[in-house]
């Protein structure tokens, strides 16, 4: 049974928002808002209330163990509330919060592009390998197909400060958030907007095109987290019924795009790597990198 305290700032959606007249404090805030979470059925309440109070009260880990008896004010306890009840709606976390952390960087995030996902990081240990197993010089020039938040291209930015980077996606919104990443953290990005390569001079200069293009197939959609179908834009997640729609007009864009020699690599869904594969007849060094699950995740293909 809650302490009343705690009762008496749980904001459920569709009650009426609770009285401010006795000030709680800041564990009792958070013991109230783990305990809605669990409610709602959020997995990891603890790490989701922890995350939201600090970002409510601009405030960090030891902040919270070093002052618990500290009393929120009327603004910091709304403002809590408001973010606990979107959590327990099954928001997205990073949504809230507005950030992901990637390649041991700090992403802005949107509802307009998707939330960055470990497995990616993937994709650039495969291109960062291949750039220092062949030697290859640091005038690179890269491609970004479906940037959204710019992860990708930004982390190769960093990675590489001397390559020639260059990054499109079909959503200009995505293109807002990848522009203020890439300004945020120092990374040389030329953005535009392209339907895959559509708009992109495929002109054989590029050593790399990279992607993480939509893969999921509209025959699995119940097969997504519906925290991923309720948020996540559904352009940069879904690709025709067997998910495969835009890597079909990729592996020719790219080839047209690469110099000899050059390479292409994309993320893929847990069971296409055949498929995807398949597609990539008179290609060379074809082969599949898998996740650390032994999913196959990452696609390399290098042209002739």
């Amino acid at each position: 049974m809650p302490k009343s305290a705690d009762v008496g700032i749980v904001f459920m959606i569709g009650r009426k928002a609770p009285s401010y007249n006795t000030r709680v404090q800041l564990r009792q805030a958070l013991h109230a808002a783990i305990a809605q979470l669990e409610a709602a059925g959020i997995s990891e309440p603890r790490i989701s209330a922890e995350v939201l109070v600090f970002h409510a009260l601009g405030c960090d880990r030891a902040h919270l163990y070093a002052h618990p008896e500290r009393e929120l004010t009327e603004d910091e306890q709304l403002a809590f509330d408001k973010l606990i009840a979107r959590r327990a709606s099954g928001e997205p976390l990073q949504y809230l919060t507005g950030h992901q952390e990637f390649w041991r960087a700090d992403f802005v995030v949107s509802p307009a592009v998707l939330i960055p996902r470990p497995e990616t990081e993937h994709l650039i240990e495969e291109t960062l390998a291949l750039v220092a197993h062949f030697a290859l010089g640091p005038q690179l020039k890269l491609i970004d197909v479906g940037t959204g938040s710019g992860a990708i291209a930004i982390s190769l930015a960093r990675e590489l400060p001397h390559a020639e980077v260059h990054a499109v996606d079909l959503s200009p919104e995505a293109l807002d958030v990848a522009r203020l990443n890439a300004e945020r953290l120092g990374a040389r990005v030329e953005f535009a907007v392209s339907d895959v390569l559509a708009s992109v001079p495929r002109d054989g200069s590029f050593d790399f095109v990279v992607s993480n293009p939509p893969y999921v197939g509209l025959n699995e959609v119940d097969k997504v987290q519906q925290v991923v179908r309720d948020y996540e834009p559904h352009l940069a997640l879904y690709a025709g019924d067997e998910g495969l729609t835009v890597i079909r007009r990729l592996i020719p864009q790219a080839h047209e795009a690469l110099r000899a020699g050059g390479w292409l690599l994309m993320e893929i869904g847990y069971s296409q790597s055949k498929a995807v594969m398949a597609l990539l007849d008179g290609w060379q060094s074809v082969h599949a990198v898998p996740d650390l699950a032994g999913i196959p995740r990452v696609i390399v293909a290098r042209k002739p």
